[in-house]
């Protein structure tokens, strides 16, 4: 199982944090998406085979929020 966390720019409220776990959560191979709202961070844990890290950052991405970083642990 493999790991990414990705570091937001930021969150302006608790429905985007649902917005993004829904949409994470949805993606095949996603085991388990924490979104931590006061850190803008979302933690997840993942079947690379099925997915992969860069596939979580463009999901976000294409919900309208910007990336700033991700570090991923495979």
């Amino acid at each position: 199982m493999s790991k990414a966390i990705l570091q937001l720019d930021a969150l302006s409220c608790p429905s985007c944090m649902q917005k993004i776990q829904g949409a994470l959560a949805k993606q095949d191979g996603v085991e388990d998406v924490k979104v931590m709202f006061n850190a803008a961070k979302v933690k997840t844990e993942f079947d690379g085979a099925k997915i992969s890290a860069d596939d979580l950052s463009n999901t976000v991405t294409d919900l309208g929020y910007e990336v700033q970083s991700m570090k991923v642990k495979e």
